[in-house]
């Protein structure tokens, strides 16, 4: 792993801020805000990458495999955000969308030094996650060099899982060992080498398009309805109610109603409404359709 990091683009010293630390607050601010909106451009360079990516992640998750995300510091964080918010959102079990961080849990507030140099301990969790033919690894890394990132993503394809490289540069180990790569060029940081900035903010961009997106292939939303929330607190349970409400016209009184007789279940509320049914009935509907609830609303 001998990548020379000076000659990365996200290692540059970008001399348009050289002299920030004698700027007024507020003119940093602008600056940093001015670099910032660079970022979605640049993302959206890179949507054929991830729309590819995206659609065979989809594939092999209908088949039955998972989504692993990897990646060390900022990325692993990110990695972990993302995959956290996939359970609540969408009614995911938490071993359909894993976020892997080197260095474990602990690193996740702390960093642990040296982790993300060890490329061994990421093949290892590799392994000890039993990664296999339908399963998808994301590895992040806004370098694309990070050991501990390229270990697991090789590890992976050797196992035979879908490998993609998530990376902030180009002609990275981290593309090279992947399947597939995403590189989403940002350019230098208004500090240099402060990967957590503009690299930081691609990722996540790029992360919740996958997520995202991966959730609606597999029908976990009706449109542009979260259908599949999980309504475990007084503001999802509002939410989930306003979501049968909107789908189904009835009046969001009637809808927490049903909603409550539904188990707080968003689906077989609206299937309750719209066919017309019972709960055990329009939950039978919508096993029968996949648990998608286009089909079943359409459905014999």
């Amino acid at each position: 792993m001998t990548h020379s990091l000076a000659a990365l683009a996200t290692e540059q010293s970008d001399p348009r801020y050289s002299g920030i630390d004698t700027l007024p607050t507020e003119e940093i601010a602008r600056l940093m805000n001015a670099a910032d909106a660079a970022v979605p451009a640049a993302v959206g360079r890179a949507v054929p990458a991830i729309s590819a990516a995206v659609d065979a992640i989809a594939a092999r998750m209908a088949g039955g495999g998972r989504l692993l995300y990897v990646g060390a510091g900022t990325s692993g964080r990110l990695a972990v955000l993302d995959a956290s918010e996939c359970p609540p959102t969408f009614g995911t079990h938490p071993d359909l969308v894993q976020g892997i961080i080197a260095g474990g849990e602990a690193a996740l507030v702390r960093s642990v030094e040296g982790a993300e140099d060890d490329a061994g301990a990421g093949a290892a969790v590799i392994r000890d996650k039993q990664v296999g033919p339908l399963d998808s690894v994301v590895g992040i890394s806004a370098s694309g060099r990070a050991p501990y990132v390229v270990g697991a993503v090789e590890e992976a394809r050797r196992r035979g899982a879908l490998t993609v490289g998530l990376a902030c540069n180009t002609g990275t180990p981290l593309a090279r060992a992947a399947e597939r790569e995403i590189e989403v060029i940002v350019g230098p940081e208004v500090v240099t080498g402060s990967t957590r900035l503009k690299a930081g903010t691609a990722q996540k961009l790029v992360l919740n398009m996958i997520s995202t997106i991966t959730m609606i292939r597999s029908g976990r939303t009706y449109g542009n309805f979260m259908v599949d929330v999980v309504a475990s607190n007084s503001k999802l349970v509002d939410r989930a109610a306003r979501i049968v409400s909107d789908i189904t016209g009835a009046d969001v009184p009637d809808a927490r109603e049903v909603l409550e007789d539904a188990g707080r279940d968003v689906k077989t509320a609206v299937v309750m409404i719209e066919r017309r049914v019972g709960a055990d009935d329009a939950r039978a509907l919508l096993a029968a359709h996949g648990n998608r609830l286009g089909p079943a609303l359409r459905g014999a």
